[in-house]
């Protein structure tokens, strides 16, 4: 294997998306927030809800996600390519029809997970996630850094099937892109996804001495919402909380330096196994994590 090959897709050093997503918290709340923007659209939605594994342990599904993206993210190539071919057999399953109406697409439209607008939707809201949140808690990024991340995060895309012909070819087009389909009627949220993404987001199953990190991760996880997002949800969002969360991010901005580097870089493995295996422990005991529409 090459030295190349050794550093992965994203190598150490080179990439602004390893950089923005070593950050733990960046890693910690960007995939709630891609959920909670990305459930907005429905055809995405519901070809992800399709999959049984979804359903009954959905933060599990939620872990192993994230566990895949860190592995492409930190990974050797090899180890990448063995992830990519689990996500690929996946997706081969994932079509179907909408059984009810949302926003302007009628019952029975059809959905895939392989298409390119399914595909660049999911993107898009892991890009302008990784990038808000880095922005919020640690710094603004550069116009040279904006565009080499954008076109890091092209590349995550292309390793998993969107053709870079299908997604815009600068960070400019993108944000263009993104404010336009942030305005479109073709964001509407289904019932299972008003109900479901909420929960999924904020009530993470996690040990009882997590929960009050908690509460931080889900007032930081509303504020950096787009407006448009928190309305389609229905979120409660004034002056109070709007003020508590620019001091709360003021405030880890400030004192970032003085947390060690081994506690703010680097992967959350760790976190994720213990979110699945509180969820496993939930449903052991008969206690559902979550309520469905």
């Amino acid at each position: 294997m090459s030295q190349n090959e050794d550093a992965g897709y994203f190598p150490r050093g080179r990439s602004v998306l390893r950089r923005v997503h070593g950050e733990r918290a960046v890693g910690l709340h960007y995939g709630q927030r891609a959920l909670l923007v990305g459930a907005v659209e429905p055809l995405t939605y519901t070809g992800t809800m399709s999959s049984t594994r979804a359903r009954t342990t959905p933060f599990t599904r939620l872990a192993h996600t994230a566990r895949i993206h860190e592995t492409i993210f930190f990974g050797t190539r090899e180890q990448a390519d063995e992830a990519l071919a689990i996500v690929h057999r996946m997706h081969a399953r994932v079509r179907g029809t909408l059984s009810e109406a949302a926003g302007r697409w009628p019952a029975g439209t059809p959905y895939s997970a392989d298409s390119p607008p399914s595909m660049l939707w999911t993107l898009a809201c892991i890009a302008d996630s990784g990038q808000v949140l880095y922005e919020t808690l640690v710094r603004r990024l550069g116009d040279e850094e904006r565009e080499s991340l954008w076109q890091d995060y092209r590349r995550f895309g292309e390793l998993f099937g969107l053709d870079p012909a299908d997604s815009p070819a600068g960070y400019r087009e993108f944000r263009s892109w993104w404010r336009e389909r942030l305005g479109s009627d073709a964001l509407a949220l289904t019932e299972d996804a008003r109900v479901v993404a909420p929960q999924t987001a904020f009530r993470i199953p996690v040990p009882n001495h997590w929960r009050a990190n908690m509460e931080v991760s889900n007032l930081i996880l509303t504020g950096t919402l787009p407006k448009r997002v928190r309305e389609l949800y229905g979120f409660s969002w004034g002056p109070a909380q709007e003020t508590a969360y620019r001091a709360l991010t003021a405030g880890i901005r400030r004192t970032r330096a003085l947390v060690p580097r081994r506690m703010r870089r680097g992967g959350n493995l760790g976190v994720f196994d213990t979110v699945a295996r509180t969820e496993r422990a939930q449903l052991a005991a008969g206690r559902q994590t979550l309520r469905r529409a």
